[in-house]
């Protein structure tokens, strides 16, 4: 009968552990014959693949077809849509970066607006690695299309004013969210903006608040909008915190202080920004998910007073199987923390009273728990080391969670528990479980009160410690406790950490595998109620080990590359005008046979020949080089429009107009050169509070211009008469693959290219000799003016 309890008990644990993933997801998606007035994910996804059929970075052909076609939708829905455009310029690190983006923004008018409500996404692709763009943020771009259809055709009429706002050159540094913020007349109507996101293909969408004061209004009418499938935590904003991403919300609150949602989903992290993110690969539950927040979020805020949302009032927030979202004050955050300790020390004081507890019990708790943490630390730095030597490939995958990242995590995860089912019953019996539980009680104790004062919107660690402490009294009361009653009292710790535990790897890389580890060792801590009291520990722990040998040998099996598991390769070309030789290079540590047939077997170190030619967001330099015959291209037209001396003070003016398809320019000057003035295309660049042009100190690099189909850049600046600002021009066109001149052959089916790096390009630098230029105009002038006198 004891077994059957317990076999009982450990199938509801599972189950728990199912539910909590469960939840987190629709599991039906809406098809294209639902009613009119709901949001449908096949209606949508017909947009997705209109919206992604082509790669649409800034400057783009298919760019300028998506934003016609996005037009053309809004104008269906009843809407004038318009395009803010103008040029953008972000002083930051030494640098510049200018863009010209192009907003697509419209407006449905409230019958009784307070503040406006903020529709948005974003329309562009990410450049460089041949994006399709689905994910992100084509996925965005459907559900705000789609759920403001569904609403419009409903016969509520909101009393806010609805904006909507696809933003432009968001994946080259957020410019269009800066340009509608600081210059479009609407940005200060906003009350509370919806913003929607991907990082992945992937996964339940995470809701994450942004605030430059206090969330409780926020969470409050969050949970008063009741979405299905909340999936939010205070927490998750403090690990977006701690990712090298931004989002166009983050200019919103910083710039015009507007408070606002943002949704994002993240798994399946390896297709993000790559030529896998495809209408195909996007997860069609997880953009159910998207249209379930949008569609309740949208009635509910459309009618509410939104110049009430401001406060500086803060509150915890989770989301669990069963109760759904659960909030509360901050100020309760101590008490919770004091009644836990309080409670602690009385259960301690009754547990020895009563004899059930024993300090050698208690004794052998904490040396399993240090044991265990010891194990989790090692595996840690064991993976770390062994991993780029036994898969050298993944050196080749840029900080993301890898394809078989999830078979990793349920590797470590139930080698952890193996052990602890392992050590529990070599040094342990399960009739001294109550003083078993003293270890990790204490633990999630001085976890909470660091919590408290460290990391307050993790405060809800506390819900499944106290329940943990009610679960430990009735083993202090009972000596035979029901097992029903210990697996409800420890439901609440399952729904919280089993899912972050899956989450932390997906969120913030392979370096976390440790965490889920750790928070795996810990929540079997708060099970010790049901699993403590089971004699076939021993069984467990070697079926667990088995399990999770089976794990390793799976994410072994799918360590390679394939059709399904590219690898992500790199080539560019780089000429330096004047040098008799140009280059192949790559960014790549180990390179394929299609790299190698431009580079060669043994190719030289990059930095011999090339220093920095690209640069990325993950400061990735090329690797290796190799000389090739120079190809002739166009050169960019320059035209020197001033050049003044006054007081001492040369002022110069210079237009470079591109002669072929050119995507990118980088201006570069030496750096010891102080400008007094610096402007591009009329953006001035302004000093600082030390009155210096820059925030940083400057490097060489001048400028990072994007550039749009017919623009030119015209570069003004003053310097002290005599100063020479050496400048570099370097060219980037991402046609390396599809230019006449050049005959790449197509990548093997098993590679892709690599993202977030300079990729496909050609790329051209060439110097700017200033005098040479203005003398050529003198000489032209003169002789014009000849002419003109005879």
């Amino acid at each position: 009968m004891k077994r059957l309890r317990h076999i009982v008990s450990f199938v509801l644990l599972l189950l728990l552990t199912w539910l909590s993933f469960y939840s987190l997801l629709p599991k039906k998606v809406t098809k294209a014959d639902a009613p009119l007035t709901e949001f449908s994910t096949e209606r949508a996804l017909e947009q997705l693949k209109v919206i992604s059929e082509k790669p649409h970075y800034v400057g783009s052909e298919a760019h300028a077809e998506v934003r016609d076609y996005i037009m053309m939708e809004l104008r269906k829905l009843g809407l004038e849509p318009e395009i803010q455009e103008g040029f953008v310029l972000d002083s930051w690190w030494g640098s510049s970066t200018l863009v010209k983006p192009q907003n697509i923004v419209a407006r449905y008018k409230g019958t009784a607006p307070t503040k406006s409500l903020l529709l948005m996404s974003h329309y562009d692709s990410a450049p460089h690695s041949k994006s399709y763009g689905a994910s992100d943020a084509g996925s965005g771009v459907v559900t705000v299309l789609e759920s403001l259809r569904a609403y419009l055709a409903g016969s509520e009429k909101p009393k806010n004013d609805i904006i909507v706002l696809f933003t432009d050159s968001e994946e080259l540094g957020l410019d269009g969210a800066t340009l509608f913020t600081k210059e479009h007349r609407w940005a200060k109507d906003v009350g509370v903006a919806l913003n929607f996101e991907a990082r992945g293909s992937g996964g339940p969408s995470n809701m994450i608040v942004e605030t430059n004061g206090g969330n409780a209004n926020l969470i409050k009418e969050f949970k008063n909008a009741s979405p299905d499938y909340p999936v939010a935590s205070s927490l998750m904003y403090s690990i977006y915190k701690m990712l090298p991403n931004d989002t166009d919300s983050t200019v919103l609150r910083e710039e015009g202080d507007i408070d606002g949602f943002f949704f994002a989903f993240i798994d399946d992290h390896f297709n993000y920004h790559t030529a896998n993110d495809t209408w195909q690969n996007l997860n069609p539950e997880t953009l159910e998910h998207q249209g379930s927040y949008l569609m309740p979020l949208l009635k509910h805020f459309a009618q509410i007073d939104l110049s009430q949302i401001k406060t500086d009032a803060e509150s915890v927030y989770f989301d669990t199987a069963v109760f759904k979202f659960v909030t509360y004050p901050f100020t309760w955050i101590w008490p919770m923390v004091i009644i836990a300790v309080l409670g602690f020390i009385g259960l301690l004081i009754l547990g020895f009273r009563n004899k059930k507890l024993h300090g050698a019990s208690i004794g052998k708790g904490f040396l399993i728990i240090l044991v265990l943490l010891l194990v989790v630390v090692g595996t840690g730095f064991l993976y770390a080391g062994l991993s780029p030597v036994l898969y050298p490939q993944y050196e080749d995958m840029l900080p993301v969670f890898l394809y078989n990242g999830h078979w990793y995590t349920a590797a470590f995860v139930v080698l952890m528990l193996s052990l602890c089912f392992g050590l529990y019953s070599k040094f342990s019996k399960a009739e001294k479980t109550p003083s078993l539980m003293v270890a990790p009680l204490f633990f999630w104790i001085v976890i909470n009160i660091t919590v408290a004062i460290k990391l307050q919107g993790a405060a809800y660690f506390v819900i499944p410690l106290l329940f943990g402490l009610v679960a430990f009294y009735v083993m202090l009361k009972q000596s035979r406790p029901s097992m029903l009653l210990m697996v409800l009292l420890c439901a609440p710790a399952i729904f919280i950490f089993t899912p972050l535990i899956q989450f932390l790897p997906v969120g913030l890389g392979p370096e976390a595998y440790w965490m889920s580890m750790l928070f795996a060792v810990l929540l079997f801590g708060l099970l010790i109620p049901v699993l403590g009291y089971y004699r076939n520990k021993k069984f467990l722990g070697y079926a667990g080990l088995v399990l999770a040998l089976l794990f390793f040998a799976i994410a072994h099996f799918k360590s390679d590359y394939s059709p399904e598991r590219q690898k992500p390769n790199s080539l560019v070309y780089y000429h330096q005008e004047g040098k008799e030789s140009a280059y192949w290079a790559t960014y790549d540590n180990h390179l394929d046979p299609w790299v190698e047939s431009y580079l060669g077997k043994n190719p030289d170190p990059a930095n011999d020949y090339i220093s920095n030619a690209s640069g990325s967001k993950y400061n990735m330099n090329f690797r290796y080089a190799k000389a090739t015959p120079v190809i002739d291209l166009a050169q960019s037209q320059i035209a020197i429009n001033k050049d003044t001396v006054i007081s001492g003070d040369r002022a110069v003016s210079l237009t470079l107009k591109p002669q072929r398809n050119v995507n990118r320019i980088r201006l570069f000057a030496n750096k010891d050169v102080v400008f007094s003035e610096l402007s591009f295309n009329g953006k001035r660049n302004t000093p600082d509070s030390t009155e210096t042009i820059y925030k940083k100190r400057r490097t060489n690099s001048l400028l990072s211009y994007y550039v749009t189909p017919g623009d030119s850049l015209t570069l003004s600046y003053t310097v002290l008469d005599g100063a020479d600002p050496e400048l570099l021009i370097r060219e980037y066109s991402f046609d390396l693959l599809e230019n006449p001149k050049f005959t790449v052959a197509a990548r093997p089916e098993y590679t892709m290219p690599k993202p977030f790096v300079v990729n496909d390009a050609i790329i051209v630098d060439r110097k700017i000799n200033v005098d040479e230029y203005a003398f050529a105009k003198a000489e032209k002038d003169s002789v014009e003016l000849n002419l003109i006198s005879n």
